[in-house]
């Protein structure tokens, strides 16, 4: 549990006003002393994110919010912070306080929540307060137009009612689509291209090299792991051909070309387009690619920050091979982080990382702004394949996103 990835596990957010008892009941559920706990309105500043294990869900994300009616300017970005959490929200639950009900905020967090076509769970804390009763419960559940549980976070009661709820409202679509096992039958060789330069994580593999050869081993397929130097030596040392090779971008080129034309090959990058986003939007975007001009705007998105090598593949490679494909100069712009600059409009394309480090939900939330503002993007491994000029056989896995190309 501790090693699943924070992006891999169901993300469940806490909403409610200053002083519901939203940091009590992620104690309460945790059954730690996590969230830091005051009569004072306003202690949880930004989002707060505890990993857990919830059976038989499996390891879950509890996300503390700050109020919804937080005040002031300091309080209008908490607000903004919170709404932003809805979009890597797979779970919403929402905390009328037992003592002043159902209020405008209220209803307008459970707005959005429906907005996002979320699951809900709603819940009335400090059921034991004087002057609440039951009768309160059913106006209220008539006013939100959703059931309410009863807890005391404070006291800890009914915490395991809660949790059954959760559970079954958790979205029954939430195992996301795999990263490679639907490629794969019992048995198959998938060739695995790893190279270890000075970008590569000292004395370990990087989070995507890691789920992919879990996915591999998970669905009883075999992985083979090697360099893109000793490619070559590993397939003709096979005992049969290996259903597919998945390298990294930046071996591209070298692992075309070792690699047999009937078997197939394609990038990490590539396998979490679709794993993450929307594949098929993803290499719709190279179009946008065709039509780049000396002097347009792109924007390099990266969904984490990390220390930049001299040859940065966003800072560098991939800067300079627009370029060459462009004949001159463009704009470019980075961002780094769970938003798009406010200037998103000025950009003739994004160019996403791989969104390792983002949930499904929160990915496809990003490619859904795009999609609206009509934005071509593409992610990095389709860019890189692009450039290469075996985009298409990089897709050969995946014919409904070739199509794009046409």
């Amino acid at each position: 549990m501790n090693s699943t990835p924070t992006a891999s596990r169901l993300h469940i957010a806490i909403f409610g006003r200053r002083n519901a008892g939203k940091s009590s009941l992620i104690n309460a559920i945790t059954n730690q002393d996590i969230a830091l706990v005051s009569s004072v309105a306003g202690t949880t500043t930004d989002p707060v994110f505890k990993a857990m294990e919830l059976l038989p869900i499996g390891p879950v994300v509890i996300i503390d919010t700050a109020g919804i009616d937080d005040v002031g300017e300091l309080g209008e970005l908490r607000v903004k912070k919170t709404y932003q959490v809805l979009n890597k929200t797979d779970l919403a639950v929402l905390i009328i306080d037992g003592e002043t009900g159902v209020t405008d905020y209220d209803m307008e967090v459970l707005a959005r929540i429906k907005e996002k076509k979320l699951p809900v769970v709603g819940i009335i804390n400090k059921k034991d307060i004087a002057g609440y009763t039951p009768g309160d419960k059913k106006k209220w559940e008539q006013q939100l137009g959703i059931s309410l549980l009863e807890v005391s976070a404070l006291k800890r009661e009914g915490i395991d009612d809660l949790k059954r709820e959760i559970i079954n409202k958790a979205p029954v679509d939430f195992s996301e689509i795999p990263i490679i096992s639907d490629l794969l039958n019992p048995g198959d060789f998938a060739v695995l291209v790893i190279p270890i330069d000075k970008a590569a994580p000292k004395g370990r593999l990087i989070l995507p090299q890691q789920q992919t050869i879990r996915d591999i081993l998970d669905h009883d397929a075999i992985a083979i792991v090697t360099k893109e130097y000793e490619l070559k030596e590993t397939l003709d040392n096979l005992s049969k051909k290996p259903r597919i090779v998945v390298t990294d971008s930046q071996a591209f080129l070298k692992v075309a070309a070792d690699t047999p034309k009937d078997v197939w090959m394609t990038s990490f990058s590539i396998l979490f387009a679709r794993h993450k986003g929307e594949l098929a939007q993803l290499v719709a975007g190279v179009k946008a690619i065709e039509d780049l001009k000396p002097g347009d705007r792109v924007l390099i998105s990266e969904a984490c920050t990390h220390h930049r090598q001299a040859d940065d593949i966003g800072k560098v490679k991939i800067p300079r091979w627009l370029r060459q494909m462009v004949g001159g100069d463009l704009h470019f712009e980075w961002s780094s982080g769970f938003t798009f600059p406010e200037n998103l409009l000025e950009f003739k394309l994004v160019v996403h990382c791989g969104a390792c480090m983002l949930n499904r939900r929160e990915m496809l939330y990003r490619l859904s702004i795009l999609k609206q503002k009509n934005i071509p993007v593409v992610n990095y491994g389709v860019l890189i394949a692009y450039v290469h000029g075996i985009l298409p056989r990089a897709l050969e896995p995946f014919p409904y996103a070739r199509m794009m190309l046409k």
